[in-house]
């Protein structure tokens, strides 16, 4: 990083060492009590001109227009913006005219904080404005803003390259308001799944995340040390273990928000370190979990948007239940013209050839036709799609299929080409798990090394008696992604992952 000041930088801590000479202190303590937001003023003053004549108000300064004995400015909280005008003597009401004259036109910046008191009127240009009667300095700035203009419908020097705006988050939330609209939708989601689950008296729960078994998925964990314990750790790549955990301690619901982490590659739809719902329900099936999450889903949809269908992309998407429900192995056949509803692992690798679709020598039958249909089916399933009946070896947590134990009974929900959700009749059978755990063992040993672990201790918890349980996954993120149109994972996180970024060497050794 470039710690050379510019000249602009040079010049706000000039202004601030003067500032300090004034016996201004830049960075006050006291508490700056405010009582009104921008928002508010434009949302009520024009129904009641009335209101909002002692007002107090604190915020970043966007823009300042000096006319000699008077101002205007332009001043931003959460809520959005308003216009401030300033006059000299009405802020500096006696002899001494250096607030204003010296502080506000010279030493105060674009992009310091700043509190004033004053009344709502409009101005001749029909524009809602604070006259503001007091001004206060309350955060100075020591960075200049990247400064957004616009002429004849055309923006200049925008913050928009993605590096800098996810790397910089605190910048792009500044100069692109727009960027706020998602996050604040990304708790409307999160508050909506909630209200929803609460509402059928399910519980909210916590697990770990520090975990001494990374299990719950197929995915390669980060790994830490515990000092204290001398022992090998792991990022929780799932909760799903724990939460099950519960339901065998006689929780009948349980559902947690868990950030998860896994050690894997990254592009526009993953991130290393992610979030997502689980749920898990006492005495239902994967049948009662499919119209359970399509309900979901239309809500999110409705209270998110405030409609069902949704602009993803080139697509329309509407999110009103009920979705299609296609069993994976009918997907392959439609879409490749290819029954491999009995094949072994060899005559999948013959198939994967044929299609050309690479494999690796430690890929089992559960990954092989995983590649089949993550390259020849996936994309067609535009709207909301139940893809089901997944086969045993690309299942290892889930109930064998009531009606072909070849099969298991799991979905996944499909939008817009990616999944969205998964879900389970969750095994409960101990001696299965087991079994099933052991294969995966096999696989780690031939090199897969996002192969799941033996959890001894969730065995033992089996052992002990689960009821019939589903369970559900949903990826906050992409789900987020969906419901605003946002083309990156990126988009919908505060602060993604990213490169080092480079340093400039400093001489010090």
């Amino acid at each position: 990083m470039n710690n050379e000041l510019n000249d602009q930088e040079q010049f706000r801590r000039d202004s601030l060492s003067e500032l300090r000479k004034l016996g201004i202190n830049p960075y006050p303590a006291a508490e700056y009590l405010v009582n009104v937001t921008a928002a508010d003023i434009h949302r009520n003053y024009p129904n009641d001109a009335t209101l909002y004549q002692e007002v107090r108000i604190a915020g970043r300064l966007m823009m300042r227009r000096i006319m000699g004995a008077a101002s205007f400015a332009e001043l931003r909280d959460q809520s959005g913006k308003i216009q401030l005008y300033i006059k000299r003597d009405e802020i500096c009401s006696g002899e001494d005219k250096t607030l204003y004259n010296t502080v506000f036109k010279k030493l105060v910046d674009i992009g310091d904080f700043i509190g004033v008191t004053g009344y709502v009127f409009v101005t001749q240009m029909g524009e809602i404005s604070i006259h503001v009667k007091t001004l206060t300095l309350l955060s100075k700035s020591l960075k200049p803003l990247p400064i957004v203009k616009e002429k004849d419908g055309q923006v200049f020097d925008a913050f928009t390259d993605p590096e800098q705006r996810y790397r910089q988050r605190y910048v792009d939330l500044i100069v692109n308001p727009h960027v706020k609209d998602v996050f604040v939708k990304r708790t409307q989601i999160i508050n909506t799944i909630r209200n929803y689950y609460n509402e059928q008296g399910f519980l909210e729960v916590e697990t770990p995340i520090l975990q001494p078994i990374p299990g719950g998925a197929a995915a390669r964990p980060f790994i830490t040390h515990h000092n204290a314990l001398d022992t090998q750790l792991y990022l929780r790549i799932a909760d799903e273990l724990y939460l099950k955990r519960l339901i065998v301690g006689g929780f009948d619901a349980v559902y947690e928000f868990s950030r998860n982490f896994r050690n894997e590659g990254m592009d526009r739809t993953h991130n290393p370190e992610f979030t997502c719902m689980e749920v898990y329900v006492a005495y239902k099936d994967y049948k009662w979990m499919m119209h359970n999450t399509e309900q979901l889903i239309e809500r999110i949809a409705m209270e998110t948007n405030g409609s069902t269908e949704a602009t993803i992309g080139e697509y329309t998407v509407n999110f009103k239940a009920p979705y299609q429900r296609i069993p994976i192995l009918d997907a392959i056949r439609e879409h490749t013209g290819i029954d491999i509803s009995t094949m072994d692992e060899a005559q999948l690798r013959d198939v994967c050839k044929q299609l050309h679709i690479e494999t690796k020598p430690e890929m089992g039958v559960g990954k092989l036709i995983d590649a089949i249909f993550g390259e020849k089916c996936e994309h067609h399933y535009i709207q909301p799609t139940f893809i089901t009946d997944y086969p045993v070896e690309m299942s290892p947590l889930t109930k064998k299929h009531r009606d072909n134990p070849c099969l298991t009974e799991r979905f996944e929900l499909f939008v817009c080409g990616k999944e969205l959700a998964n879900a389970y009749s969750e095994l409960n059978d101990p001696v299965d798990q087991r079994e099933r755990f052991e294969a995966q063992l096999r696989l780690s040993e031939k090199g897969d090394d996002e192969a799941m672990f033996i959890d001894q201790d969730f065995l033992r918890a089996l052992e002990y008696g689960m009821p019939p349980t589903s369970g559900l996954g949903i990826g906050i993120d992409r789900l987020v992604m969906f419901m605003t149109n946002s083309p990156s994972i990126q988009d919908v996180l505060f602060f993604p992952q990213m490169k080092p970024e480079k340093t400039k060497p400093t001489g010090i050794e």
